[in-house]
């Protein structure tokens, strides 16, 4: 009688956990980005000490000058790869183009279920890269900042939202998410510490300010 008891009971468990599961794919976001994790607050508030300060010029930039998009893998390129990285789930075709798959942007907080809702953004933008340093590099240097998955560069975001951000840097510009700012300004200094670029005084007094609370 106990052993029936028993079976009974880790029948209606498994049953219980299929259920909250269901519950979890209909209405949490079970999707979750994967940027790279950024380095540590400590570390991102050593790095910016270090950037140089400097005034922003565009003069001279054309987007096309960062060659975006580039082939990374048989027929993914840098998109499709960030598309299959930051979702769950993605199935794709023989183009490399996702069908179908979960996707959370941590911007606004928002899931969505087809790849056409997202942007890949570049969280430290080219226009502000080319602003800061990026209009000395050679072509190679541009591409691979453009194309950089190793570094917390790229990640897949509801498109509107990476459109509304457009170029601006953290002075004027942050996710909605209140909770995904300290990542995204460790991020951003990381990227720039990295490629050595400049921030303007406004820029670095914000991140100053975030990443006091990191």
């Amino acid at each position: 009688m106990l052993k029936v008891y028993a079976r009974r009971r880790l029948s209606l468990l498994a049953a219980l956990t299929g259920l909250i599961a269901m519950v979890g794919i209909f209405n949490g976001p079970t999707a979750s980005a994967a940027l790279p994790t950024p380095v540590s607050g400590a570390t991102a508030r050593s790095y910016l000490a270090t950037l140089n300060v400097a005034t922003e010029d565009r003069t001279g930039y054309n987007r096309d000058l960062f060659n975006h998009w580039i082939t990374i893998s048989g027929a993914c390129n840098t998109r499709e790869t960030v598309l299959k990285r930051d979702g769950s789930n993605v199935v794709t075709d023989s183009a490399c183009a996702a069908t179908s798959g979960r996707w959370y942007s941590p911007y606004d907080g928002a899931t969505w279920t087809v790849a056409s809702d997202l942007d890949i953004d570049h969280l430290v933008p080219l226009a502000e890269a080319w602003d800061s340093g990026a209009d000395n590099w050679s072509s190679s240097t541009r591409q691979a900042f453009a194309n950089d998955l190793t570094r917390p560069q790229l990640i897949a975001v509801t498109d509107n939202v990476n459109q509304a951000k457009g170029d601006q840097d953290p002075a004027t510009w942050m996710p909605s998410v209140s909770s995904y700012r300290c990542t995204y300004v460790r991020a951003w200094v990381q990227v720039k510490y990295y490629y050595n670029l400049s921030v303007d005084s406004a820029e670095k007094s914000a991140l100053t300010n975030y990443l006091a609370g990191c």
